[in-house]
């Protein structure tokens, strides 16, 4: 029969070793160890057992052994990154006490791609896997890795998981104030929002993206697939449709692990009855925008994307291609993919057992495991449409459309209500 005397002996173990009498600590972790009844507590003496070697086996086996029973223990997810060298000591910060920001702009160098047999600039081909010449054809193959995940707690412990975007290149858009990165470079360009070609260039701290999905078809392309929608819609335009721009839109993705402890209550035979179980929680790849732009737009374009087979970041995929910066911190999208996590975990339970009163479950029991900062391909245009209930062309307004990079599949809105408030909303304004 389950007792207390375990979690008495680990709380007795950790005053101890919070005074520093790390002999008794050691002695009740043991004890709590030995007899321990459940998970918890076993992980818990695991742990501090693991503080209290200085063998780097003893200490492995430990924390090895505390995430087995506790895959979510942050603490030990964080000792265990440090002791692989992925993490380091002097790299852990306080979250409560973020160190600012250096003042002023950054000299950062840049990469040059230029053809070696005629010295013309050379720019990311839209077939995923090469750089080609503007002047003379000539190829350049890209190589056909991977990208692998970023272990999400020991990003969390530095300064990387707590700041927004604040040393690389970047472009900011004197039209409608949005930043992108370019190709090494590159002194100007036309924004992919608004059209304007007033860019102008400067120097911040931003941290690289992990991962990209490169383009996957060119600008002709792009602008068939957007043909192709307007007239299977019967968007019939007021004006003038320029063809597709070129845009990377950045994205966090996570996978999450943990199992959830649930209760409530169901209909049986007329009866409410108590029900209760443990949920395991293992989802991989939730893509949530690091951008505040196109909120309506994006969700939609991110349906269909592979995220497990994106290639590794290489700045030469943006040789000729813009990229925004991200806006959204790795901390603050965290947060979302969990409360997407949880929602799930609610819908498969009530899948399984029909309508769940007063259901209950702890969400802290589901955590990020590891990320990546995905730059996601799309091609964006306006399509001038007039405003509802007119035919005149005073009152003509543009709404974007967006199509998927990889996909071609083409999202886009035709608003039902005020037109300003609704552009407003759509462009994140």
């Amino acid at each position: 029969m389950p007792t207390d005397y375990d979690n008495n002996l680990l709380k007795e173990g950790i005053l101890c070793f919070k005074a520093g009498e790390y002999d008794s600590a050691r002695r009740y972790f043991e004890r709590a160890l030995d007899i321990a009844d459940d998970y918890p507590t076993r992980a818990g003496a695991c742990f501090y057992l693991s503080q209290l070697t200085d063998d780097p086996e003893k200490k492995r086996d430990y924390l090895e052994e505390t995430l087995a029973m506790d895959p979510v223990h942050a603490e030990a997810r964080r000792a265990l990154a440090i002791l692989d060298g992925r993490l380091k000591p002097e790299d852990v910060v306080n979250p409560d006490a973020l160190p600012a920001p250096a003042p002023g702009t950054v000299n950062v160098g840049a990469d040059r791609f230029t053809c070696p047999k005629c010295g013309g600039r050379m720019v990311y081909a839209p077939d995923g896997k090469s750089l080609v010449c503007e002047f003379c054809a000539r190829e350049q193959r890209m190589d056909g890795r991977i990208a692998v995940e970023q272990d999400f707690f020991a990003a969390m412990a530095t300064s990387k998981g707590h700041s927004a975007p604040v040393s690389t290149q970047i472009f900011h858009c004197e039209g409608c104030g949005a930043e992108f990165i370019l190709g090494a470079q590159e002194l100007s360009a036309v924004c992919a929002y608004c059209g304007s070609p007033h860019i102008i260039r400067q120097s911040r701290d931003l941290a690289a993206p992990d991962a990209i999905l490169p383009f996957g078809f060119d600008q002709h392309a792009a602008a068939r697939y957007l043909a192709a929608w307007m007239e299977k819609n019967k968007v019939e335009p007021g004006g003038r449709v320029e063809v597709p721009r070129p845009l990377y839109l950045p994205v966090w993705t996570f996978d999450l692990v943990g199992s959830v402890p649930w209760s409530g209550q169901v209909y049986r035979d007329e009866q409410l009855v108590p029900v209760s179980g443990e949920k395991p929680a293992f989802y991989s790849n939730i893509p949530i925008p690091a951008t505040k732009k196109l909120p309506r737009l994006l969700p939609a374009l991110l349906e269909g994307l592979n995220f497990s087979v994106t290639a590794p970041y290489d700045p030469r995929y943006l040789a000729g291609w813009p990229a925004e910066v991200h806006s959204i911190s790795l901390a603050d999208a965290a947060l979302e993919a969990r409360r997407i996590a949880v929602e799930r975990v609610r819908s498969d339970v009530r899948a399984e057992y029909g309508h769940v009163q007063d259901l209950r479950y702890q969400p802290s029991a589901i955590s990020v495991d590891s990320f990546k900062l995905v730059l996601v391909p799309v091609w964006l245009a306006e399509i001038p449409l007039p405003r509802a209930g007119t035919d005149t062309t005073a009152e003509i307004h543009s709404f974007p459309v967006a199509v998927n990079g990889v996909t071609g599949a083409v999202h886009g809105e035709t608003p039902s209500r005020g037109v300003l408030g609704w552009l407003g909303e759509l462009l994140g304004g």
